[in-house]
């Protein structure tokens, strides 16, 4: 029976001992696996939820002007708040005086209020009280100086956030072409140079201190950002100021909806200026859109330009060829082709119809020239590149629109409607490339807007003109093609732009333009573009304006025309001059006699007076001071006298009188 009682208390007591055990062991497996291999998530998870690597974007590069001007740059601004819990009693108390005194006198707020918020953050227990934001550079460095706050952000409780931001210095300038890269829009050179510019974000620790504040656990970065490459635009300020004034003036003026303008270099396709500018409101104009590059619409009588120039070099007729414009109305498949001038122009050659811009003499000679064999009119067109996007540097160009015979979209008025602007649809900056091809003797370049993009000084790309035609005609077509041109200003549509001193060249155009996509109501796009000086062209220009307000005009040459003038004319009298001599090296016959003469009397007796009659004053007062005398002189001119004879010997330092006239 005892052994019995005592076996049954062995069992329990071995029970639990293996009970205690086996919990013993549960235990230490759990915190060897929370301590070794659950630990290690949550440390990290702990961190995570304390400790964050914050992303610091990098500056971004600068664009620039062609003349070194900048466009576009970006600049830090900078946060500073104040951890009031970190300063300990003693250097909260012995600086708070001047903290407030310095901070006073950089944002221009009482001495007083600053001591009052400081304190109550204090008391407060607040970590991330606001102590000023947007500071710049300058204002953020002395104020990381400032008492209290120079002890650091431990000691001394500074918070520092740092921001960069894009800022235009030109202002709102060819804003939209210089563009920007945000989550909102990417657009222009900031979009499409991102890769470049955009550099390599560093990242800074910070340690969270209460909800969504974050403070930075090093006074530095872990890694520093690396800035961005230089874009090098050909943008040129000054001239970009004239186009945009310009522009802006007559839109104002006519209460337009919206305009654009273009300046090119003809030798390079430099684009030197774009302005883009839509109606806001009333006489308010911003540049909310790149209308000369995205927007693709009927040009109207500019087009006339391709028609003149295949008639020509396809030899079909010549410029004198006689047309009647039939009272100003011609009927082509039922539909009636009409010319602005009422009553139309009788009997004219062919240049005076592209003078005039009539539609009627056009229309009849590229249709009764092309009607059998169309396409090798469009081909022509295709092989100037207008069929396709330029494919330019700019992102978001608009698709041209030119109909190819046996499309769905050939009829049987598309060939005439084509040769006086409608039916198809080509951007601002195509029209300009084919008008800077006629300046260009012939070869067509594709529009550039970035030169380089550089490293410092450093070159990384360089950008070389590309040529899209090297020849779009005959020299014998151009030569025809330039006169005309020259002509519509000197006596066409564009005559009230003509002006003596300051020769141009170029083609009104006025179109019609639906906007709200077949309800039938009509707005005019007025435009003008060509070249200037019209004999050796430096630069092309082509000026659209959208929905002028008719009462008060809609002609191109009445509103695009004067922008075009005005542009021309103040490139050559406001811009500053660039001009560089060829060569000092050119000789003057007089100033050879005039040496060679002083040249002998040097070297002839050196111990006797020379003759120095008839000689230039300041070369016998170089001739005779060189030898030892003393020359006074009197008048001025020539020598006509001299007060010691020729051949007469003489002392060093000894006096002469010259007199001249």
């Amino acid at each position: 029976m005892g052994v019995k009682k005592e076996n049954t208390n062995s069992y329990r007591l071995f029970t639990v001992a293996a009970a205690v055990i086996i919990i013993s062991i549960a235990v230490s497996v759990k915190l060897f696996n929370i301590q070794w291999v659950e630990g290690k998530y949550y440390r990290e998870l702990a961190k995570q939820r304390t400790v964050k690597n914050f992303e610091i974007p990098a500056n971004r590069g600068n664009i620039y002007s062609a003349d070194g001007s900048l466009l576009a740059t970006s600049v830090p601004e900078y946060t500073i708040r104040f951890d009031a819990i970190s300063p300990s009693d003693e250097n909260f108390e012995k600086y708070i005086q001047s903290l407030s005194d310095s901070l006073s006198v950089l944002l221009n707020k009482p001495s007083g209020f600053f001591q009052s918020e400081l304190r109550k953050a204090r008391a407060t227990k607040n970590r991330y009280y606001l102590v000023a934001k947007k500071l710049s550079f300058t204002d953020y460095m002395k104020v990381k100086g400032f008492p209290l706050f120079k002890l650091g952000p431990f000691k001394g409780g500074i918070i520092t956030e740092q921001e960069t931001v894009r800022k235009l210095p030109v202002g709102s300038i060819a804003a939209r072409t210089i563009g920007y890269n945000t989550v909102i829009a990417k657009k222009g050179l900031e979009y499409t140079f991102s890769e470049y510019i955009s550099g390599k974000s560093g990242h800074r620790m910070m340690q969270k201190i209460a909800k969504n504040q974050w403070k930075p656990i090093h006074d530095t970065n872990e890694l520093e950002p690396q800035d961005g490459y230089d874009i090098y635009s050909t943008i040129d300020v000054y001239i970009q100021d004239i186009a945009h004034h310009a522009l802006l003036k007559q839109l104002q003026y006519y209460n337009a909806d919206h305009g654009c303008v273009v300046v090119m270099e003809t030798k390079t396709g430099e684009v030197k200026a774009i302005a883009n500018l839509g109606k806001v409101r009333d006489s308010v104009y911003s540049e909310i859109y790149n209308y000369a590059v995205a927007e693709s619409h009927e040009p109207g009588s500019t087009f006339k330009l391709i028609d003149l120039i295949a008639l020509l070099d396809d030899k079909k007729i010549d410029t004198s060829k006689v047309y009647d414009s039939n009272g100003g109305v011609i009927t082509i498949h039922n539909r009636k082709v009409k010319d602005s001038h009422t009553g139309g122009y009788g009997k004219i050659s062919l240049a005076r119809g592209f003078e005039v811009s009539s539609n009627t003499v056009l229309v009849q000679a590229v249709y009764q020239n092309y009607k059998n064999n169309p396409s090798e009119f469009v081909n022509r067109i295709n092989s100037y590149g207008l069929n396709k996007p330029l494919g330019i540097q700019l992102k978001g160009e608009g698709t041209p629109v030119i109909p190819q015979p046996g499309a769905s979209n050939w009829y049987g008025t598309t060939l005439p409607w084509m040769a006086f602007g409608y039916g198809v649809s080509i951007t601002p900056l195509q029209t300009l490339a084919l008008y800077n091809a006629v300046a260009n003797n012939g070869k067509m370049i594709k529009p550039i807007f970035v030169k380089e993009i550089k490293e410092w000084n450093k070159s990384i790309k360089k950008f070389e003109t590309e040529v899209i035609n090297p020849k779009i005609c005959s020299d014998e077509t151009l030569k025809k093609v330039k006169e005309v041109l020259g002509n519509v200003v000197k006596r066409g549509t564009g005559k009230s732009l003509y002006s003596k001193d300051f020769s141009m060249a170029g083609k009104t155009g006025t179109a019609q333009v639906d906007y709200h996509k077949g309800d039938g109501k009509m707005y005019y796009a007025s435009s003008f573009v060509g070249y200037f000086p019209a004999d050796q062209p430096k630069y092309s220009c082509i000026v659209v304006v959208h929905k002028p307000n008719v009462a008060a005009g809609y002609y191109g040459a009445d509103v695009a025309g004067p922008v075009f003038k005005r542009i021309a004319q103040k490139i050559f009298t406001d811009v500053p001059s660039t001009n560089k001599f060829k060569t000092v090296k050119i000789k003057s016959q007089k100033q050879e006699v005039n040496y060679a003469e002083y040249y002998k009397k040097s070297q002839g007796n050196t111990n006797t007076i020379p003759n120095v009659k008839g000689m230039a004053g300041m070369d016998a007062v170089s001739l005779l001071e060189n030898m030892g005398l003393k020359v006074k002189i009197k008048g001025i001119g020539k020598v006509k006298s001299q007060s010691i004879e020729p051949g007469t010997g003489f002392k060093k330092n000894q006096v002469i009188t010259l007199e001249l006239s």
